[in-house]
């Protein structure tokens, strides 16, 4: 085998780890393939002979790569979450990549993608490369340009944010769970009957103008006109997630890890007495937003 050859093979054998740093980071497949391959062009540049630790050296690169595209994609927010989830929409394929599925089904969940989107980039590259890769805080501070006491802080800053502050008592939180499963569950199956066991027979819905279809009502009143409707999003209710929304269970819809519809709900005697549909950027970013524990 010839030195090419060899540091081909090297480098397969850490690909799998930094598909995975570079997808926790950026949330994106193709966005994590794309920094795992500009990973190898400068590897194939480099003076690899003169590398000490090669996983460690590539690591950094993809993440310094991912700092780039997630600062690129910060300065590109004046783009609508509703544009990016109609595009999405458009380009999502009719059967799933089962890559993609794997890779959203695996230790990260949608529910932290969502969470880990709203961190500024220097939080959640510090986050990710220590919680999840357990890298130095002094590897940390060189690929975000900041001093190790600065990476440890925008860490800590990110962990209280991912974890959340104060949620409802265990039992309580289980309760809203059973009934925001079971409501998931019905609408996903299409099951007009099941919906109707889980609602109050008057409950509120408010659809603000981002989240309404064109010409759409934006208030819906009482369980059966809500379950009629409902029924028809079987399809799209297979992407939705639960997460807590300030505090009480609810239910997003994050294409990609990106939040683009929020529904939040009062739930009152063990039914769902009120729903909140939000799809407006400017109230989507005002929420609190925690991934629950499975």
């Amino acid at each position: 085998m010839n030195e090419p050859e060899w540091w081909a093979e090297q480098f397969e054998e850490n690909r799998g780890r930094l598909r995975a740093v570079a997808y926790r980071i950026l949330g994106s497949v193709s966005e994590a393939d794309d920094a795992v391959q500009e990973a190898w062009l400068r590897l194939s540049r480099s003076d690899a002979a003169a590398i000490e630790n090669l996983g460690g050296w590539l690591t950094t690169v993809v993440a310094r790569v991912c700092v780039d595209t997630l600062r690129s994609r910060s300065s590109r927010r004046e783009d609508t979450l509703e544009a990016r989830a109609s595009e999405a929409a458009v380009n999502r394929p009719a059967m799933s990549d089962p890559e993609r599925e794997a890779l959203l089904a695996d230790s990260v969940g949608l529910a932290l993608l969502v969470v880990l989107d709203r961190l500024t980039p220097t939080e959640r590259i510090a986050f990710v490369l220590h919680d999840m890769f357990d890298v130095s805080f002094d590897e940390i501070a060189s690929i975000v340009g900041r001093s190790p006491a600065a990476a440890r802080q925008l860490a800590s800053r990110a962990r209280r944010r991912v974890h959340g502050a104060a949620t409802p008592s265990h039992a309580d939180l289980n309760r809203q769970r059973q009934v925001v499963d079971a409501f998931l569950t019905a609408l996903r199956g299409g099951d007009f009957e099941g919906l109707i066991a889980v609602l109050d027979p008057d409950v509120l819905v408010r659809i603000d103008e981002a989240a309404a279809r064109p010409a759409g009502p934006t208030e819906i009143r009482g369980a059966q006109a809500w379950a009629k409707g409902a029924v028809a999003f079987a399809q799209v209710a297979r992407s939705l997630q639960p997460m807590l929304i300030d505090g009480t269970v609810g239910l997003v819809w994050a294409p990609g890890g990106r939040l683009s519809r929020v529904l939040r709900f009062t739930i009152t005697n063990g039914k769902i007495a009120g729903a909140d549909i939000i799809g407006n950027p400017a109230r989507l970013r005002k929420l609190h937003l925690t991934a629950l524990n499975e």
